[in-house]
């Protein structure tokens, strides 16, 4: 039986800095030099790597570091979806960025037979740690804001509502492996929505019948360390509070805060992860920076493509006392060193 958790959890987005040899492995891979069994093994030690380094740092609820994830965090899942051709990126020189990044075309009504494969993930997770666990998936409208439509669909929107059924399918399926914490992720949101409210309907859509305690996850972007929309929740509030979230998980350390008013309107209906240490940055923040989080009930995250991890206080009772655990992992080393492999840790922790 697991120990129950602190006032102040904190957590993951999802998202674990990769090791330098995780590249090399994901290169290989991708021209075609390993078999499945190669492939397996080095993605099981690099998610072996991100429990233990979790573990490690004292975080309270885990993921499985998104390891398994060679084509980026969602960009992954559009290549085992019929209907979508993936064509190469159209610049190659200068900079990277989302510009020369390769290209999803949407050619006609898509379909996801054999799943995502999150489920798999969740299922290694779960059978390789004794912490608790959250599983994530990329929401219906980061999906289609990830594509181009060539044919089959209107438009983006159109799109991202046949994402849902792949997706809600693949919710169910997590909870029946025993997934009772999971996260839907939607950093894309402004492209596509008018407004928060938009955002609740579509949500809701992809989460009805799911038994699990539910988080929607929203950002702004995070390609090559840069956001892809205008960085403001201001046009979602208050109709995304109607979606049928237990927790919000929300980015305000990169922003230097601001927006931070919105977790007195998510009140005390919702959990507010809020992420309040900016992996961005090589500052290391003090264990005091969150104490008047203005949310009666705060959690802290944290992933490397946002900004945001630790919930370092609230205005709660006891709140100095809280501070003790977060403080013992914002005191370590930025990067610890697990099986010979140097780890950047936290920048991978938001609320």
């Amino acid at each position: 039986m697991k120990a129950p958790l602190p006032v102040l959890p904190t957590s993951v987005v999802g998202s674990h800095a990769k090791m330098g040899w995780w590249y090399l492995v994901r290169q290989e891979a991708e021209a075609g030099r390993l078999d499945s069994r190669d492939l397996t093994e080095a993605l099981d030690t690099a998610t072996d790597i991100a429990i233990l380094d979790q573990e490690r740092a004292g975080v309270d609820v885990i993921t499985d570091g998104e390891m398994r994830r060679l084509g980026a965090f969602y960009r992954t899942y559009l290549r085992r979806i019929q209907g979508i051709h993936m064509l190469a990126p159209e610049k190659a020189l200068g900079d990277a960025g989302y510009h020369t990044r390769e290209i999803y075309e949407v050619m006609g009504k898509i379909s996801a037979p054999d799943g995502l494969g999150v489920v798999e993930e969740f299922t290694y997770l779960k059978a390789h740690t004794q912490k608790p666990v959250k599983a994530t998936c990329t929401g219906p409208t980061t999906f289609a804001a990830g594509t181009r439509v060539k044919g089959g669909y209107r438009d983006q929107k159109d799109l991202a509502w046949d994402f849902v059924a792949i997706i809600n399918k693949e919710l169910k399926a997590l909870a029946a492996a025993g997934a009772d914490f999971i996260q839907v992720d939607e950093p894309a949101f402004s492209e596509i929505h008018r407004d928060g409210k938009e955002l609740a309907e579509i949500f809701n859509a992809t989460v009805d019948g799911v038994r699990a305690k539910l988080a929607m996850h929203i950002c702004f972007g995070n390609h090559r360390g840069r956001p892809l929309v205008k960085r403001t929740y201001r046009k979602l509030f208050p109709g995304v509070l109607d979606a049928k979230a237990d927790q919000l998980v929300l980015e305000f350390a990169n922003r230097e805060m601001a927006e931070i008013d919105v977790g007195k309107e998510i009140g005390s209906h919702k959990e507010l992860g809020a992420g309040l240490v900016d992996q961005k940055s090589f500052y290391v923040e003090t264990p005091g920076a969150g104490s008047r989080f203005p949310s009666s009930k705060p959690w802290s995250r944290g992933r490397r493509s946002c900004g945001a991890s630790w919930v370092l206080g609230a205005e709660v009772p006891g709140v100095e006392a809280l501070n003790e655990p977060v403080e013992k992992a914002l005191t370590t080393k930025k990067s610890v060193e697990i099986g010979g492999t140097q780890m950047v840790s936290r920048s991978e922790v938001v609320p």
